[in-house]
C-alpha cells in the first residue's frame, strides 16, 4: 500500500474570528501552530515527510520518522505541523530559529540537531486510514477518526486540540502567542479535504510598528524595488535589520526608485553603496541578497504579526509613510510585549 501525498488545504486570512454559523455546517476552531506543515504518509514500511513546498522534509527529521514507524497504529496519511519546542517543562515555547536550523545539508547537523533540538508533530486532518480514503468525507467525520487513531500516543506526536465555542477561541488568539503559536484556524465542519484551495480561516496577530528604512532590493525584473529593508534601534543606539516590505505594484516598485534617491548613501565618486543581506536557508543558493543602503532619515508604519527574536517573523506590510516620526523613536520599546505561555498548556 502506498499514498499519494497530495497538495495541502490551505486558508484565507480573515481579520477577526469568524462565528460558528458563519459558514453552512457551523465551524471549528484550533490553534494555528506555527512550524513546517507536513503531510505525512506511513505504508507500514516506510515514512515519507511532503511540505507545502517542493522540499520533502523526511531526511531533515529522522526522530520523527522513527516515531512515526514505532508508534503510528495503522498505515495513514496525516496532514499537520512540525514543531520544536524549546524551554524547560512548564516553560516552553516553540522556536522558529531551532526549527529552521534543521534544512541543513550535512547529515551529521541533522542528526545531532535531532538530539539537542527534537521535533514534535502537531496532527490535525486525517486523510486516508488503511485502505480508506478519507478525503471526500467532511472535516468533522476526518477529526473523530484521526482522534480514534492518534489520541492516545504518546509525545512526540500529537492531536490538536479543537473547540466549537468562538468566544474560547478568541481566548486562544490571545494566550497562545505567548507560547509561539501563530493565531487560530477555522475549519468548516460539513467540508471534504479541498487540496491546495483556501476553504479554512485564519486568524492571525496583527499589529502595527513605526520603522526606519535602512535598504532595498532591487525587483527580480531588474526594475525598481522588490522589497524595503525596515530597521529599528534597540538599547544601545544600533539601527537593527528587522525585517522587509515587499508586495508593491509594478508602477509602486518604479515610483519608490525616485522617492529613495535622494536617501541613497553613496560613495566619493557618487556611486550608491551596497550591503549584503542575509540568506534564508529556503532560498536558491545563486539568489542575490545585496541591497542599496539609505540613510536612515526615513519612517513609515508597517503591519506584522509577531517577532522572533530581534527579527519580524513573516513579510510585513506597508501602511503609510509617517514624515511626523523622528527615526530615533523607532526603538523595539514600541512592540507589543506578550505574555509567557507553555506549549505543554496548549496541548491539553
Amino acid at each position: 500500500m502506498s499514498y499519494e501525498i497530495p497538495a495541502p488545504m490551505l486558508a484565507k486570512s480573515v481579520p477577526e474570528v469568524p462565528a460558528p454559523d458563519a459558514v453552512a455546517g457551523g465551524l471549528s476552531y484550533e490553534p494555528k501552530w506555527d512550524g513546517f506543515r507536513g503531510l505525512v504518509s506511513w505504508d507500514g514500511e516506510s515514512v515519507e515527510i511532503g511540505s507545502r513546498g517542493a522540499k520533502p522534509l523526511t531526511r531533515y527529521f529522522p526522530e520523527l520518522v522513527e516515531a512515526f514507524a514505532r508508534l503510528l497504529p495503522e498505515p495513514c496519511l496525516l496532514d499537520g505541523e512540525v514543531v520544536v519546542p524549546k524551554g524547560e517543562p512548564g516553560a516552553q515555547r516553540l522556536d522558529w530559529d531551532s526549527l529552521t536550523q534543521r534544512i541543513h545539508p550535512a547529515a551529521s547537523r541533522v542528526n545531532r540537531l535531532a538530539e539537542e533540538t527534537p521535533a514534535m508533530f502537531i496532527a490535525f486532518d486525517l486523510l486516508a486510514r488503511g485502505e480508506r480514503d478519507l478525503q471526500p468525507e467532511p472535516f468533522e467525520v476526518r477529526r473523530a477518526e484521526l482522534v480514534d487513531l492518534l489520541g492516545g500516543l504518546p509525545h512526540p506526536i500529537h492531536v490538536t486540540r479543537t473547540t466549537d465555542d468562538a468566544d474560547l477561541a478568541r481566548r486562544w488568539l490571545s494566550e497562545f502567542e505567548g507560547a509561539g503559536l501563530d493565531g487560530v484556524v477555522a475549519k468548516p465542519l460539513a467540508q471534504p479535504y479541498a487540496p491546495n484551495k483556501r476553504t479554512m480561516f485564519k486568524i492571525k496577530h496583527h499589529r502595527t510598528a513605526d520603522v526606519v528604512a535602512l535598504g532595498y532590493r532591487i525587483h527580480r525584473s531588474g526594475a525598481g524595488v522588490g522589497s524595503l529593508l525596515v530597521g529599528l534601534y534597540g538599547d544601545d543606539g544600533r539601527l537593527f535589520n528587522v525585517g522587509a516590505v515587499s508586495a508593491f505594484s509594478d508602477k509602486r516598485r518604479l515610483e519608490l526608485v525616485d522617492e529613495l534617491a535622494p536617501l541613497v548613501e553613496r560613495d566619493e565618486e557618487g556611486d550608491a553603496l551596497t550591503g549584503a543581506g542575509e540568506k534564508s536557508r529556503f532560498s536558491a543558493a545563486d539568489r542575490d541578497s545585496s541591497f542599496v543602503r539609505l540613510r536612515p532619515e526615513r519612517v513609515l508604519e508597517v503591519r506584522y504579526d509577531q517577532l522572533e527574536g530581534h527579527r519580524f517573523r513573516h513579510t510585513v506590510q506597508f501602511e503609510r509613510w509617517r514624515p511626523d516620526r523622528d527615526p530615533a523613536s523607532c526603538t523595539y520599546d514600541q512592540l507589543d510585549a506578550v505574555s509567557a505561555f507553555d506549549v505543554g498548556r496548549v496541548l491539553e
